[in-house]
């Protein structure tokens, strides 16, 4: 099969690395890629939302399967696009269309869906601009901390929790008042959950679903989760404290009605549902839900994969009998190297050294650049570096000391990740 891969970041990189290694997989594209997809497949100078050129590239090239790895394309409704220039036919394409893609792209259309369908979740409210008055009101009934959420996408940007109504206060008025544009015109204020999060991921075809395994990602930038969120410092799996018990739970408080939720509202659905889920008191609550797998979460759980995620992929669409999904038992760690002033602004064009030193884990490209035989920063975050080790610890410490043979101006990262 020749496969096609839209996106430039570190997901896209691992989901690369993995599709690579299928026998199904004859040639491999990336679109438009970066300098790490392109050791791994021919990278394709692209812009993913332009969809007749993205029609022009999967005729050019054959493509049998295309999987996409940013949220903003299937939000924007490239599979919807492409089906209407008849350029899906005889070919997969590995993602929902922009009614399904509304799980991630509205906060509220997730949040009513889950409602509709029994699934756990906080209770919220939702407020538009102009409405700045009767949110405050609704925020002086709550007992904190405030969970403020932009109904849009905001880069994984979107989500406040203050603890202090002032702040909430603050944080609300610059939201609704335009922060993250079109995406904040609608927030919701949800109630806080105290427990401890975790990801699960599926593959879905709306009716059937395989699980991949779970993960924990660190959004705050500074170490002991604190000063602002990011798209990710790093990630770990396995998870502690997601024994068989809570996959139980999960398994059938929140994915399987999830996808019977799907059939029941008649949503055509093909792709990665990621589950954003917290542990409250031993049972699972959901926090979002996303459309496709996360970063840096992917580049750990793929890590732990052995089993064929093409041929998954392929089955499920298909309808086909569906392959066993086989996990290593040791333990992934990503380590996530970001530019200097990250996540407030991204310093770009430094030049990396020591790409070809680590020899303990792989380095994911996330933000770079090839420029003049050289391999630049070319956005927040830059590298993720991926180990395995028989215990967490060990492929943590796999992962920092190639994170110290790594360098640009600049560089930092989290020294706490996985606890």
């Amino acid at each position: 099969m020749n496969v096609l891969i839209l996106g430039s970041g570190g997901r896209e990189h691992a989901l690369a690395r993995s599709i690579a290694s299928s026998p199904l997989c004859t040639a491999l594209y990336c679109a438009p890629g970066n300098p790490g997809t392109a050791t791994l497949a021919q990278n394709i100078d692209l812009d993913p939302s332009r969809a007749a050129e993205v029609a022009a590239v999967l005729d050019r090239y054959a493509i049998d399967l295309i999987v996409v790895g940013p949220e903003q394309y299937l939000v924007e409704g490239l599979r919807d696009q492409l089906e209407a220039f008849g350029a899906l036919q005889n070919r997969i394409f590995f993602g929902p269309g922009a009614q399904g893609a509304q799980l991630e792209g509205s906060k509220q259309f997730s949040k009513e869906f889950m409602l509709r369908h029994g699934i756990p979740t906080a209770r919220a409210a939702y407020f538009e601009s102009g409405q700045e008055g009767v949110a405050i009101a609704y925020l002086k009934k709550l007992t904190g901390p405030y969970v403020l959420k932009a109904d849009g996408l905001a880069a994984g940007k979107g989500v406040v929790i203050a603890t202090q109504l002032e702040e909430a206060e603050r944080e609300l008025r610059e939201l609704l008042g335009g922060r993250f544009g079109q995406a904040s015109k609608t927030v919701l204020i949800e109630d806080f959950l105290d427990g401890r999060e975790f990801s699960v991921f599926a593959l879905t075809d709306g009716k059937r679903y395989l699980l991949l395994p779970e993960a924990r990602d660190y959004k705050r930038v500074g170490e002991g989760n604190t000063g602002p969120n990011t798209g990710g410092m790093g990630s770990i799996s396995p998870v502690d404290y997601v024994d068989r018990e809570m996959w139980r739970k999960v398994e059938e408080r929140i994915v399987l009605p999830t996808i019977r939720g799907l059939e029941a509202d008649g949503i055509d659905y093909l792709g990665f549902v990621f589950f954003g889920l917290i542990e409250c008191q031993g049972e699972p609550w959901v926090i979002e839900y996303n459309v496709r797998m996360g970063d840096p979460e992917t580049q750990s759980v793929l890590h732990r994969l052995q089993s064929d995620l093409l041929r998954h992929m392929v089955e499920l669409s298909r309808s086909e009998p569906l392959s066993p999904v086989q996990t290593d038992p040791r333990a992934a760690a990503t380590v996530v190297l970001c530019s200097e002033g990250y996540p407030l602004s991204a310093r770009k064009g430094d030049v990396i050294v020591g790409l070809d030193a680590p020899a303990e884990a792989v380095v994911y490209h996330s933000g770079t650049r090839a420029e003049q035989n050289q391999t630049v920063s070319w956005g927040g975050r830059v590298l993720g570096v991926t180990a395995l080790g028989n215990t967490l610890s060990i492929a943590l410490e796999r992962c920092y000391h190639s994170a110290a043979q790594l360098h640009f101006e600049g560089m930092h990262y989290r020294k706490d990740i996985g606890t």
